[in-house]
């Protein structure tokens, strides 16, 4: 090793003697975080009290300082834990909800997501109403804490995905948590995230807030606050602008219990998830009519996208298209706005929400050409293989045993993906199989696996896993099994060996390769 090379390594001993040297062993961060340890008996204290975080790279005009409130730092990564925590205590305050009832809301996720949480630390089953548009991460998140997910037909809009909530509620006797017309949505924001940004900024005069509507509840809520504890500030209010509902003119009639009579006639399709549904909500309506409204504000979903990207690459802060939206509309007000404002934007939530939306279309799976080029400037020597133990007759014995006692023999590693690949194949065809994880438990003890695993090789002469056997015959791993399904060799040498399989299989064999292969039909790009 060169003396430049030891000297800029880390873990050197020549390294650390030269830090010692220097000024002696860093004790701290430099950057610490300043709030206390806090040791919860539930997760539902951790909602709220979400940071407060300047900008110093995109503020584009000096003396002009740009604060984002970012919700993702929420336990389940959005501003919508706040609503869904507010609006089943406070049912549960009031006398609304039972111990035990099921919980159902219709949400573009987040909402949802937020009440999956609180209701599996608190108890309820919860079932949310979804159009089918709307992000897949967001159902699974959804399913993974054990809710039910209903999805519509994304021509009937948010108000199908209402009118499909209602129906259910009153069908089964369902708690509805009417979040764009619940007035706790508001409540809690005028109680946490109002009082939170003013305490933030201490003695710093807020001078603009900006935030968007799809509810309505944290306009509300945090406009009912800043009017009564910062009346100077300007509440700025934005929407997309191929779907400026407020900016119309036009007003949403409602029913008695608040909910709407018919879609508004302005709204079209948009790319800000969870922004500006096909209604304006009685929460909006309410926030209009009190004059907590100083300007309203457009966005386009390219804009947003921009500014999403823009904000992670120079600021280290990772939020989705909603956030995107709103911090594009105050970035182009800052522009302009006089020296020695301080604006605080809400950033709704975390860009891991939208994966497989457009907001990532063109972040690529595959390595770039430059990266390519990064990858290809060293050798990319691999790792040390182990040393397998002599092979006996016994283990071969084993091995071959196995072999004959089964149709179909697949040894593999436990939990490696491409044993999962022919596993997965198996299973569509309908082809029982033995499995022999040579890395299980059970033969850990005197390192008997890989002693298996030695004799399987000197059988095979192939050290890569899965090793699949048919009627005693080495077949091959999961590469060749999908490969030679699709050249139809495969159909035929389960014949021979009289396995029976499903014939009607009509898939593609690789779907089941892990999906970080280029190779998976199924993958993501």
């Amino acid at each position: 090793m060169s003396e430049a090379a030891a000297v800029t390594h880390p873990l050197t001993p020549k390294n650390a003697a030269a830090v010692k040297q220097e000024g002696g062993a860093m004790t701290a961060l430099k950057s610490q975080n300043p709030l206390p340890a806090c040791r919860h008996e539930s997760i539902l204290t951790t909602v709220g009290k979400t940071p407060l975080v300047k900008l110093n790279r995109l503020s584009p005009k000096e003396g002009v300082d740009l604060y984002v409130k970012a919700e993702a730092f929420n336990p389940m990564g959005s501003v919508k834990d706040r609503l869904a925590l507010g609006v089943i205590e406070w049912a549960e305050h009031h006398g609304h909800l039972q111990p035990g009832q099921t919980v159902v809301e219709a949400s573009s996720g987040n909402t949802g997501i937020g009440l999956a949480m609180v209701c599996a630390a608190k108890g309820y089953p919860y079932v949310c109403v979804m159009a089918e548009s709307f992000s897949i991460e967001r159902r699974k998140l959804m399913r993974f804490l054990g809710a039910k997910v209903i999805l519509t037909n994304p021509a009937h809009k948010a108000s199908g995905m209402l009118i499909k909530c209602q129906e259910l509620a009153e069908k089964h006797g369902w708690f509805n948590t009417h979040q764009f017309s619940n007035e706790a949505n508001a409540w809690v924001h005028s109680q946490t995230t109002g009082p939170e940004i003013t305490e933030a900024m201490g003695e710093v005069k807020l001078t603009d807030f900006f935030c968007a509507w799809g509810t309505g509840g944290t306009l509300q809520g945090v406009a009912r606050h800043l009017r009564a504890a910062s009346p100077e500030t300007k509440i700025h209010c934005c929407e997309p602008d191929n779907a400026p509902l407020l900016f119309s003119g036009a007003k949403t009639e409602y029913q008695e219990d608040g909910r709407f009579k018919e879609p508004h006639p302005v709204w079209r399709p948009h790319l800000l998830q969870g922004w500006a549904t096909d209604f304006i909500p009685k929460l909006v309506s309410d926030a209009v009519d009190a004059g907590y409204v100083d300007h309203i504000r457009h966005v386009g979903g390219d804009s947003a996208h921009a500014t999403s990207r823009a904000l992670a690459q120079k600021e280290g802060i990772f939020t989705g298209t909603s956030g995107g939206g709103v911090l594009s509309c105050a970035v182009e007000f800052a522009k302009t706005a006089p020296e020695g404002s301080a604006i605080v934007c809400i950033l709704a939530d975390t860009g891991e929400r939208y994966l497989s939306t457009p907001l990532f279309a063109d972040i690529p799976a595959d390595m770039t050409a430059e990266e390519k080029e990064i990858a290809a400037s060293t050798p990319s020597a691999p790792p040390p293989g182990i040393t397998l133990p002599e092979v006996t007759e016994g283990n071969v014995k084993f091995v071959n045993d196995k072999n004959a006692a089964h149709k179909v023999v697949v040894w593999s590693l436990e939990y490696c993906e491409f044993c999962w690949t022919i596993f997965g194949l198996f299973k569509a065809l309908g082809v029982e199989y033995e499995v022999i994880n040579v890395d299980a438990f059970k033969y850990a003890k005197d390192n008997q696996g890989n002693k298996y695993r030695a004799a399987l090789c000197s059988v095979t002469d192939c050290k890569t896993f899965p090793q699949c056997f048919i009627d005693g015959k080495f077949f091959g791993g999961a590469a060749d099994a999908c490969m030679k399904w699709k050249s139809k060799e495969l159909q035929p040498i389960l014949e021979a060996a009289g396995i029976e399989y499903n014939k009607d299989y009509a898939g593609d064999a690789f779907e089941f390769l892990p999906k970080w292969m280029s190779q998976n039909p199924l993958r993501s790009k």
